[in-house]
């Protein structure tokens, strides 16, 4: 019984630690990650959907909702003006359904 409750509670620490509230600092040094925004979804490590509400951007499939705090974040980001200095690429989608990993390589970095 013991390791069931143990193994629940591991269970939803990962759970709440994928989530993708996103903040975005002014500075490469305060980020998390570097992100690039590309041009063409087939250039991307990501496809991101840009939620309205903070309960939509759960897990990490690529459903961001960008707060206004960065305590209130799970990561934060800043994004740079050349691909080669990313550790991300990513594109902006207009379905939450589009939302995805394209990299799954790249996957760690929004755990």
């Amino acid at each position: 019984m013991k390791s069931i409750i143990v193994f629940l509670l591991f269970a939803s620490t990962i759970i709440s630690a994928s989530a993708q509230k996103i903040f975005t600092v002014d500075s490469r040094y305060d980020a998390d990650i570097k992100v690039y925004v590309v041009d063409s979804r087939y250039d991307a490590d990501l496809l991101v959907y840009k939620c309205d509400s903070r309960y939509d951007a759960e897990g990490n499939k690529g459903l961001w909702f960008f707060v206004d705090s960065r305590y209130d974040a799970d990561k934060k980001i800043f994004f740079v003006d050349s691909r080669y200095d990313a550790d991300l690429l990513i594109y902006f989608v207009d379905s939450r359904y589009d939302a995805q990993w394209r990299n799954t390589a790249r996957q760690h970095l929004l755990y």
